[in-house]
């Protein structure tokens, strides 16, 4: 028997779940499919967790660095196994407490893979389900390396489950998985390899920043390859082998474990999307400004699944309620990322958000450029961090706030007060008169406008 819904959400993560509990408050019939456990990348394989085993590094690294500045005693070390068991007390609830909650929403849940069985149909576990709407809102996952071995490879998600982590390491690509879980393996006594084919890492951020950050990578030993190309991995006796080629050299690495960190696709294969009528183009979906497949209408999709903004876990929380505006009275809203901001958790760690110099010059923007690398400022002295800058883009007509780019010390959350003021149009000046608490991170933004 096929069963009826107003709306059919693929996928249990943020976007899913703020979709569909949107949806059943305005009184529709919902259903929501995963094959995964309840919850998202986010809360079990991404932010979450990660965050988790980032606090435990950040506390080994200040304490080294406040050695002989009123810290002594034994050198402090990261009990791997322990830190793996304390980060499973915050992912292991989360499945069962999703479906309780959706449960008692009064929406129903399916576990499978859902693959589209027509327009307005999908099936799942044997079951076809028919919805008004239907909601991608799948996620990514790890895109596919044509490299002979690639199969040795560790995900991101399996690496953040390991029991015991290994001496030596090697990281595929050189973006947020390489940088944050290198300084993160680095700091528990790994030795880490890093082999990234472009001429940076974090080529999402500012190069000049990222260069500053480098040092610190250097500093805690971590070996970074630029220009280097990964071309097979094989099993060894030592472990694994990974051949990697540079400038026409080529090389073999021996590796413990070796960790795909080359970057994240729609997990969209899986669904079937021809026997839906929804087109897609070089891997993602064509979608309209509503975030509406253009060519099936009862189709929308947020987050990751959409690519339609920056794949952050705000991003699809925003992309849920613009979707489910849009379903619920037409379309009429579209997304705004305006001030989007963007954290690589690295330590010390790297933010981002607006324009970048190139962005800003490429738009015909008259702007200047206020930036500084400042180790001696307070807020850096008092943590003994040796890292520690800024670049910040100002228009020169109206003084707004185009671009910022931090590394250091609680940028992580500085980076928002920079976010607010571009998403709202609050110039220099207005920042300059806030009177921020003292001795803050955020007391530093009048020196960085």
């Amino acid at each position: 028997m096929v069963k009826h819904y107003d709306l059919i959400a693929i996928g249990t993560g943020t976007g899913a779940s703020g979709a569909a509990s949107r949806c059943r408050s305005a009184g529709w019939s919902v259903a929501v499919i995963d094959h995964l456990p309840f919850g998202g990348t986010c809360a079990l394989r991404g932010c979450d967790p990660k965050k988790v085993l980032v606090g435990a590094a950040e506390a080994i690294d200040h304490s080294r660095r406040m050695r002989g500045k009123g810290i002594a005693g034994g050198e402090s070390a990261i009990a791997w196994n322990e830190l793996i068991k304390f980060k499973r007390t915050f992912t292991e609830p989360v499945p069962a407490m999703k479906e309780t909650s959706f449960t008692k929403n009064g929406i129903d849940t399916y576990h499978g893979r859902a693959r589209f069985r027509g327009p307005h149909s999908v099936e799942v576990g044997g079951e076809v389900l028919e919805g008004r709407f239907i909601l991608i809102a799948v996620g990514a996952v790890p895109m596919r390396l044509d490299i002979p071995g690639a199969q040795l490879l560790t995900t991101s998600t399996e690496f953040l489950d390991l029991d015991h982590l290994p001496k030596k390491i090697v990281m595929v690509g050189g973006g947020f998985i390489a940088a944050e879980f290198s300084h993160i393996a680095a700091r528990a006594g790994a030795q880490v390899t890093v082999l990234q084919r472009a001429d940076h890492m974090l080529t999402a951020f500012d190069a000049d920043l990222v260069g500053w950050l480098m040092e610190r990578f250097r500093e805690v030993g971590i070996d970074v390859r630029l220009g280097t190309s990964v071309t097979a991995i094989e099993k060894s006796d030592d472990g694994l082998s990974v051949h990697a080629s540079s400038s026409g050299k080529d090389e073999v690495l021996t590796a413990d474990l070796v960790v795909h960190a080359a970057g994240r696709v729609p997990d969209l294969d899986p669904l079937d999307l021809t026997a839906a009528g929804v087109e897609c183009e070089k891997g993602r979906l064509k979608l309209n400004a509503f975030l509406q497949s253009v060519s099936n209408p009862a189709v929308y999709a947020v987050g990751d699944a959409a690519l339609s903004g920056p794949p952050l876990t705000p991003v699809a929380g925003h992309d849920a309620k613009v979707a489910v505006a849009n379903m619920l009275n037409g379309n009429h809203q579209k997304p705004n990322y305006l001030g989007v901001p963007s954290v690589a958790f690295t330590i010390p760690p790297i933010a981002s958000v607006g324009l970048s110099e190139k962005q800003a010059r490429d738009s015909g923007l008259k702007f200047r450029v206020h930036s500084a690398k400042v180790p001696g400022w307070y807020n850096a002295r008092r943590v003994a961090e040796t890292t520690y800058g800024f670049k910040v883009l100002i228009e020169e007509a109206s003084g707004r706030v185009l671009g910022a780019h931090l590394v250091g010390p609680h940028v992580e959350d500085t980076i928002n007060i920079f976010a607010l003021a571009i998403r709202h149009g609050l110039t220099a000046e207005d920042l300059k008169t806030t009177m921020f608490a003292y001795p803050t991170a955020a007391s530093d933004i009048g020196y960085m406008i």
